[in-house]
């Protein structure tokens, strides 16, 4: 499977766009659409960059998603691709959220997982629990 357009835009619009450097709320040098690899303070793209490196960083992160051969449908494959673009292949890997996904758990317990992953530097941020209930509704999609 790959990134559907729905996916996309959602993570157009839980990112937006920022065309120079910033550090996110645990301090790491981000550009663009959540673009986070070799980025350093300063750094300034255009918006055309920051497409292609949204759309780059999905190509590395669908084969992660890919492996999990519990994923039955576009909205499954969505969500968990989503959350492992925005939190990393790491946490993916060592989540009870893939464990329950891979255990054949029922869709609500896995939509609760998805909701348990709102903190960042240890604060509860209202991005990340707008983009889990997205994520667990497409999920059930």
């Amino acid at each position: 499977m790959r990134a559907s357009q729905t996916l996309i835009d959602a993570i157009k619009k839980f990112e937006s766009c920022a065309l120079d450097a910033y550090q996110d709320s645990v301090g790491v040098w981000t550009i663009g659409y959540g673009h986070t690899e070799g980025v350093k303070k300063g750094d300034r793209i255009t918006l055309y960059q920051a497409e292609k490196f949204l759309k780059d960083d999905l190509a590395k992160f669908e084969p992660v998603a890919n492996k999990c051969k519990r994923i039955a449908t576009q909205g499954q494959y969505d969500a968990v691709l989503d959350f492992i673009y925005n939190c990393g292949p790491k946490n993916w890997e060592s989540s009870t959220l893939k464990r329950y996904i891979e255990g054949s758990h029922k869709t609500w317990e896995i939509q609760e997982q998805f909701l348990r992953w709102v903190n960042a530097g240890g604060k509860k941020l209202g991005g990340l629990v707008s983009r889990r209930i997205w994520e667990a509704a497409r999920y059930n999609s």
